[in-house]
């Protein structure tokens, strides 16, 4: 089976061992090198470095759309199959129509709902308490493609974007491999997507500012899914606090939101719209993240002083 990869973060990674391990990988595409870290040193993204250590050709156009020669290239390998994970580019109708059997996409979502460029984040954000992969024969749409197979499972509460992410990119690896021989065998009726979705927009700072007049709820569901990046934070005198980890608890207090009612080794308490939400641990400017224990053992975090 003759299969091109188009892939560029972490992500992709187990999906592309996975298809080198059964299939024969011809041809990479991946996004182009990116400036990283305080440096600013030009860095691989996590595809290219994993294709380079297999000697598979790595091609990384700026917009694939525009570039002719690598189209044409792509056309002359006669692959079976172009799967895409994560790829960050839209592919034309010209690309889509070159393989044998189509384009086949792993989306970290059950689709049709939480198309977009953040599906783990806005599932976890929105408290969603289920989530998953789903595989799609691409179209000419952002993420409209008919529906192969999907794999559900079950969020808890506490569960980050970022323990999400690393339990659906391992599991979407066996999804593809499944969905590839679907189709070759013809085992697996493709699902028209309907129209209800939630469309999950790339993330920003902005977002991640906490605002103290939602439930406690809604706060901890924010903190949740913008861990490990770009990471919730408020105002405390004046300085930004990172949050990174919190609990709901289940106490009724009428007092302003964001107002800090207790300090203690377990966490700080603060009065939201509904009820009090524990930070449990945090990061200040010029510091690293450390639990509320770790931290008031050289700080003071002052009681009744407004968060926000």
């Amino acid at each position: 089976m003759n299969i091109v990869f188009m892939g560029t973060p972490e992500f992709a990674v187990p999906s592309l061992k996975k298809l080198i391990e059964k299939y024969d990988v011809t041809a990479i595409l991946t996004q182009p090198d990116k400036p990283k870290g305080r440096g600013k040193k030009m860095a691989y993204s996590a595809i290219k470095e994993e294709g380079l250590k297999h000697e598979i050709p790595v091609y990384q156009p700026i917009k694939l759309k525009d570039d002719s020669e690598l189209i044409a290239k792509l056309k002359e390998l006669k692959p079976d199959f172009i799967i895409v994970v994560a790829f960050g580019q839209i592919l034309t109708k010209e690309v889509l129509d070159i393989p044998k059997y189509g384009c086949i996409n792993l989306h970290a979502s059950l689709l049709p709902m939480y198309r977009g460029a953040a599906p783990l984040n806005w599932a976890i954000i929105n408290g969603e308490k289920v989530s998953g992969n789903t595989t799609m024969l691409m179209d000419i749409g952002l993420d409209t493609g008919d529906m192969l197979l999907k794999d559900q499972i079950n969020i808890p509460e506490n569960m980050t974007s970022g323990e999400l992410h690393d339990i659906l990119m391992v599991r979407g690896a066996d999804l593809l491999v499944k969905s590839i021989e679907g189709i070759v065998n013809n085992t697996i009726k493709p699902e028209k997507q309907t129209d209800e979705t939630f469309y999950a927009k790339m993330l920003n700072k902005e977002i991640a500012s906490i605002c103290w007049n939602k439930t406690s709820k809604e706060i901890h569901n924010l903190v949740r899914g913008l861990n490990p990046w770009p990471i919730a934070y408020t105002q405390y005198k004046g300085e930004r606090m990172k949050i990174y980890e919190t609990e709901v608890l289940n106490e009724k207090i009428i007092k302003e939101p964001g107002t800090i009612l207790d300090v203690s080794k377990d966490g700080i308490k603060v009065a939201c719209n509904d009820s009090v939400l524990m930070i449990k641990k945090v990061q200040f400017p010029n510091g690293k993240p450390l639990t509320i224990e770790q931290y008031i053992n050289g700080h003071e975090i002052e009681k009744n002083i407004i968060l926000g």
